[in-house]
C-alpha cells in the first residue's frame, strides 16, 4: 500500500505579504505588488522595476540583525509553516525520521560588490562562503526543526521547489521518513540579475507601466518581471499527523516531472515537456483530466513559454481546460521559490473555494486559448488543483493537491 502525505502547515512571504493570510488575499483581490526598484539605483539599467520583497519580522528567538534577506524569508516562512503545523521537537517520532528538501539558488553577490573585490583584492571570509552556498537555508530550516534525516538540495532554476517539494513526497511514500519540511526560497533583485535576464531578453520593458508589465497569456506581453520570496510547507503521513492532533489541510496527491531536451532557455513550441508532466502527475495521482478543477500555470509572460504550456495543457485536458490563471501576474517570477508559493496558493484555492484570477489579461493570445479567469477571482468549489513549474534548462515539475477528508 502506497503512503499517503498530507499538508498540515505552509507558509510564504512574497512581494504581496509577510505570511500566507496576507499574501492570500491580496491574490484573491488581483493586487499588484510590482513597481520601481528601491534596493539599488537601477535608473542606468535596460529594466528600472521588480517586485520587491520587504524584510520581513522573524520570532524574537530566530532575529539576528547579521541575517541576510534569503536567510530571514527561509526562516519566517518556514517558521509560519511549522507554527501552524503545531510543530514541535518534541513531537512523536524520532528526529532521523523527519527530514528537510528545499529549492534554492546559490546567493549571488551584485555587481558593485564584485567591482570592489576585484579592485581591492579581498577575498570573502568562511562565513560569507558559507552563506553563498545553495544548501545554507536547507541547513537553517534542519537546524531550526530538529531534522536528522534525509536532507537535500535542489536546483533546477524556475522548477527547484516543485521538484523539492515531489522528491519529498517521494521520500515519504518510500517510507525513509514520516516528516519533511519542504520548499523553496530565492532572492533576485539586485544588479546581476537585472542585467543578466536583460540580456537574455526575458525581462518586460514596459517602463511607462510596470504595474502593467507582467501579463500572462495576453497578446501584448512582452517578458516577465522579477520577483522575490520564500514558500514552505509541513508534509507528513496521516497517522502521524493524527497521532499529534493536527487536522490535515490538504493532501499532496501527485507530482511528475520531465525534461525538455531543446534549448537551454526556450520551450519547446508544442509543448511536449509541459504534457508529459501534468500527465505524470495526473496518473501519480490516479486522476483523470476532468478530475481538476484549477490549473494555476507557470505562465511567465514570455512569448513561447506561454504558448508552450498553453499548447501542453490543450495535449493533456483537450479543448475544455479547466480554469487556468497566473499569480505572477500580480507578484513577479519568483524562481525557485515559485513552485511552492503557487503550490501553497492552490491549497488555499481548494480550500476557500477562490480561484486567482490573472492580472493584466485584457486581449487573450489565440495561441494560449484556454478557460482563462480574468477581470476577478472565480468562485468554484473544487476538490484537485494543479501547479506547474517549467524551468530555464528543460527542467518540468508540477504537483497536485486535493482536499483531505
Amino acid at each position: 500500500m502506497t503512503r499517503r502525505a498530507v499538508i498540515t502547515g505552509l507558509g510564504m512571504v512574497t512581494p504581496l505579504g509577510e505570511d500566507a493570510a496576507t499574501t492570500w488575499a491580496a491574490v484573491v483581490a488581483g493586487a499588484n505588488a510590482v513597481g520601481p526598484i528601491q534596493r539599488f539605483d537601477a535608473s542606468a539599467f535596460p529594466v528600472t522595476f521588480a517586485a520587491e520583497c520587504a524584510s520581513p519580522a522573524l520570532p524574537l528567538e530566530l532575529d539576528d540583525p547579521g541575517l541576510g534577506l534569503k536567510a530571514r524569508l527561509t526562516l519566517a516562512a518556514a517558521s509560519e509553516a511549522l507554527a501552524q503545523a503545531r510543530w514541535s521537537q518534541g513531537d512523536p517520532g524520532r528526529r532521523s525520521r523527519v527530514g528537510v528538501c528545499l529549492g534554492s539558488e546559490a546567493a549571488r553577490p551584485g555587481l558593485p560588490e564584485l567591482a570592489e573585490r576585484m579592485v581591492s583584492g579581498t577575498m570573502p571570509t568562511q562565513g560569507e562562503l558559507v552563506r553563498l552556498a545553495p544548501a545554507a537555508p536547507t541547513d537553517r530550516v534542519a537546524s531550526l526543526v530538529g531534522a536528522e534525516g534525509p536532507q537535500s538540495t535542489v536546483s533546477t532554476a524556475c522548477t527547484s521547489s516543485s521538484q523539492a517539494i515531489g522528491e519529498a513526497l517521494l521520500r515519504i511514500r518510500r517510507g525513509e521518513v514520516d516528516a519533511m519540511i519542504a520548499g523553496g526560497v530565492d532572492v533576485l533583485v539586485g544588479p546581476l540579475m537585472v542585467t543578466g535576464f536583460s540580456l537574455l531578453g526575458a525581462l518586460s520593458t514596459r517602463l511607462d507601466a510596470p504595474e502593467r508589465a507582467s501579463r500572462p497569456f495576453d497578446v501584448d506581453r512582452d517578458g516577465f518581471v522579477l520577483g522575490e520570496g520564500a514558500g514552505f510547507v509541513v508534509l507528513e503521513t496521516p497517522e502521524r499527523a493524527a497521532a499529534r492532533g493536527v487536522t490535515p489541510l490538504a493532501e499532496l496527491s501527485g507530482f511528475g516531472c520531465s525534461c525538455n531536451a531543446y534549448r537551454i532557455t526556450d520551450s519547446p513550441p508544442d509543448g511536449r515537456g509541459a504534457a508529459q508532466s501534468m500527465q505524470a502527475a495526473l496518473d501519480d495521482a490516479g486522476l483523470a483530466p476532468d478530475d481538476i478543477g484549477y490549473i494555476n500555470a507557470h505562465g511567465t509572460s514570455t512569448q513561447m513559454n506561454d504558448i508552450s504550456e498553453s499548447r501542453g495543457i490543450r495535449q493533456v485536458f483537450g479543448d475544455a481546460s479547466p480554469p487556468v490563471s497566473s499569480t505572477k501576474s500580480m507578484m513577479g517570477h519568483l524562481v525557485a521559490a515559485c513552485g511552492a508559493v503557487e503550490l501553497i496558493l492552490c491549497c488555499l484555492a481548494v480550500r476557500d473555494g477562490r480561484l486567482p484570477p490573472t492580472r493584466n489579461l485584457d486581449t487573450i493570445d489565440p495561441e494560449c486559448a484556454l478557460d482563462h479567469i480574468r477581470g476577478g477571482a472565480r468562485a468554484a468549489r473544487i476538490d484537485h488543483a494543479m501547479s506547474n513549474a517549467f524551468g530555464f534548462g528543460g527542467s518540468n515539475g508540477t504537483l497536485i493537491v486535493s482536499r483531505w477528508g
